[in-house]
């Protein structure tokens, strides 16, 4: 191998990465389109699922799910430039910490959510009072 550095093979590459020698445009917008691609079809997939009578109907929700995680995970790898590489560790961080943020957010207000409609009067007292004034 040579010792110029463009030309020296770096490594095992993420998805979304590029090779030092393949750095330019057509690199870059390769790598957007191969992510446009690959998006577009796991949103046609979602439509198909929909639409579609071929998936049992309890599952629906699960397969929407699965594919919605993909879709994420493409977004971040192709189009956020986010992998495991050493210089992204910040940014791992800061993405696990607002996952981390989102699920107390979410569970914490089905949890006050849930905790109200066990307390609430029910509706017929609430419409007999109402009818004593």
């Amino acid at each position: 191998m040579s010792a110029d550095k463009n030309t020296e093979w770096q490594g095992d590459l993420a998805p979304g990465d590029e090779l030092a020698e393949d750095s330019g445009v057509s690199a870059g917008v390769r790598g957007y389109l191969i992510g446009l691609v690959v998006s577009l079809l796991l949103t046609a997939a979602s439509f198909l699922i929909i639409h579609d009578t071929f998936l049992w109907k309890p599952g629906i929700p699960v397969a929407l799910g699965v594919l919605a995680v993909a879709q994420m995970g493409i977004h971040l790898v192709f189009f956020l430039h986010l992998n495991t590489g050493p210089d992204n560790t910040n940014n791992i961080l800061a993405l696990a910490f607002g996952v981390l943020i989102v699920a107390i957010v979410v569970s914490g207000s089905l949890w006050i959510m849930s905790h109200l409609n066990n307390n609430m009067m029910p509706i017929e007292r609430v419409m007999d009072l109402h009818q004593q004034r």
